[in-house]
């Protein structure tokens, strides 16, 4: 009986390979298959007339007064961000443009698009534009929303394959490496949000990890220079209508799957209404300044610095379609200061060079990034640390983002706010020069911003928003940071990282790496072995 059992059990493992095998034979074949050919679309693109909205009538009085100049308001809060955004959608009559990386099906996402949905109820044209690494398992959502009559929805750079993803990292990796980073959304092409923000709960101050960020509130001639970037992406290659990547649905199916994705989104809606949060988002106040005037208004000229959608589709060496030129330009002409916030900081040897190069000329560089805690990628950790004792002994002054800095903000203030005792990460890309020219958007100062994803960002030409910012940063900067200092070792001469903080109102020296154990040095030695510099 034992031989039995066991000539059985051979035969079943057999069978049981012989199916696993020709599953990943399917798989294989299927992410071979390649993409679908794109359907021959006519090119959209925004509406160059919308003086007759409620939007463009409330703005041209002011932007009369500031001719050639566009107006702007900072987005700093994550309840006035989301706050924001909805009112975006509310407000507009004639088109809603949304472009984003991320856009999660959480608390956040569903109001959003409930909001969004609603608008196109009331006949507002909306085009969305989803990058596809996060949509996996999605379409069947992504073609009831875009059954509507008045929504548009296209997946940028999408997998073949629209159920077995793994395969294609494999089979197609060079193309499916190259993401669209970009996050702008625009209503009637006269207001626009640009910045770091992707839509999910952790970027508005609903997640216990928030994520520390920085959006611009844009309208005046700014605002077309954005909706011409997101014109570009929409219509180009690599932007598939959701229809064309998988079996449109169609008759009674699309009838009865968008009225239950509905009722989903307006009862999510009505409960994220009554919670705690939901409150908080109501009584932000930044919707009843602005209408009041009493929110400060800044106004400078400004241009949009943006990848093209091409990028995806050309080698990462050839620079014709980067951004990053453009941005290292402006960057390059600081004169006596330079402040650089960038969550995910990688600079290669020749970025080195150019910041070593800049003191060198008199220019103070000042850099914020995310400390090991704070950070949500280890790998990028493990790229950046050991470029900082160059940095130091260059003279650039290097900050380190708490992950407790929320706790200790709402200490020194003795409140707590929605987010006070959330983990901080610090996910703003926001660049200053000379306290005057200012960059918000999507682009982190990495290898992957450079040369692989597509960004997108404002620079705005204005001093007293710098000082706002400045002043802001300058404040909480020893409270919610680590500085990383060079200390001389009297007893042997030699010079040590140590990481200096202020903590109940008191400075502390840490001489070895905050929020790291030895686990966590062993992890990140091995990270530091790995090629995988350029993918950071």
């Amino acid at each position: 009986m034992g031989d039995m059992l066991d000539i059985r059990d051979t035969h079943r493992s057999a069978g049981l390979l012989a199916r696993f095998l020709a599953i990943v034979i399917a798989a294989l074949l299927s992410a071979c298959a390649g993409l679908p050919q794109r359907p021959a679309l006519q090119p959209e693109m925004a509406l160059k007339d919308t003086s007759d909205t409620e939007l463009a009538q409330e703005l041209a009085p002011k932007l009369a007064m500031h001719p050639g100049e566009s107006v702007f308001y900072p987005l700093a809060a994550g309840t006035d961000a989301f706050a924001m955004r909805i009112a975006l959608a509310r407000v507009a009559q004639r088109s809603l443009d949304v472009q984003y990386y991320i856009f999660e099906a959480d608390d956040t996402g569903q109001t959003l698009l409930s909001a969004i949905m609603a608008a196109a109820d009331r006949g507002v044209h909306v085009r969305l534009l989803l990058d596809d690494i996060h949509l996996a398992r999605q379409d069947k959502v992504l073609q009831a929303i875009d059954a509507h009559p008045n929504i548009e929805v296209r997946v940028f750079n999408p997998f073949a394959s629209r159920n077995l993803r793994l395969f294609e990292y494999i089979t197609d990796f060079s193309r499916i490496n190259r993401r669209m980073h970009n996050k702008s959304m625009t209503a009637d092409n006269q207001l626009t949000i640009v910045g770091g923000r992707n839509v999910g709960d952790e970027y508005y101050g609903a997640a216990h990890t928030d994520f520390s960020d920085l959006d611009l509130l844009a309208g005046g001639p700014v605002v077309p220079e954005v909706s011409a970037v997101f014109d570009d992406y929409w219509n180009s290659e690599s932007a598939y209508p959701i229809s064309a990547l998988d079996k449109p649905l169609a008759g009674e199916e699309a009838i009865a799957l968008q009225q239950k994705l509905r009722q989903s989104l307006n009862e999510h809606a009505i409960a994220m209404s009554a919670s705690d949060y939901g409150k908080s988002v109501l009584e932000s106040g930044v919707l009843h300044a602005i209408h009041q005037g009493t929110l400060p208004a800044f106004w400078g000229r400004a241009t949009v610095i943006a990848d093209k959608a091409a990028k995806v589709l050309t080698p990462p060496e050839d620079d014709s379609t980067h951004a990053i030129p453009k941005l290292i330009k402006i960057l390059g002409s600081a004169q006596h200061d330079l402040t650089l916030v960038s969550p995910y900081f990688v600079p290669p040897d020749s970025a080195m060079e150019w910041l070593t190069g800049l003191q060198k000329r008199g220019v103070q560089v000042r850099i914020l990034t995310n400390s090991y805690g704070a950070t949500d990628v280890s790998a990028v950790h493990a790229g950046y640390a050991p470029r900082r004792e160059a940095l130091l002994k260059a003279g650039v002054i290097l900050y380190e983002l708490k992950p407790s800095a929320y706790a200790e903000l709402a200490k020194k203030k003795k409140s707590h706010g929605p987010g006070g005792s959330s983990r901080a990460s610090l996910h703003a890309k926001t660049y200053m020069v000379d306290r005057h020219l200012l960059f918000i958007g999507s682009l982190n100062l990495d290898p992957r911003s450079a040369r692989l994803n597509t960004e997108m960002g404002i620079v705005v030409d204005s001093a007293p928003l710098c000082e706002m910012l400045g002043k802001a940063i300058d404040g909480v900067l020893l409270d919610a940071a680590y500085q990383v200092v060079l200390e001389t070792d009297p007893a042997t001469g030699k010079q040590e990282m140590v990481w200096v903080t202020q903590e109940n109102g008191l400075l502390r020296t840490y001489r070895s790496e905050p929020d790291m154990n030895g686990w966590d040095h062993f992890k990140q030695g091995v990270l530091r072995m790995l090629p995988v510099e350029s993918q950071l």
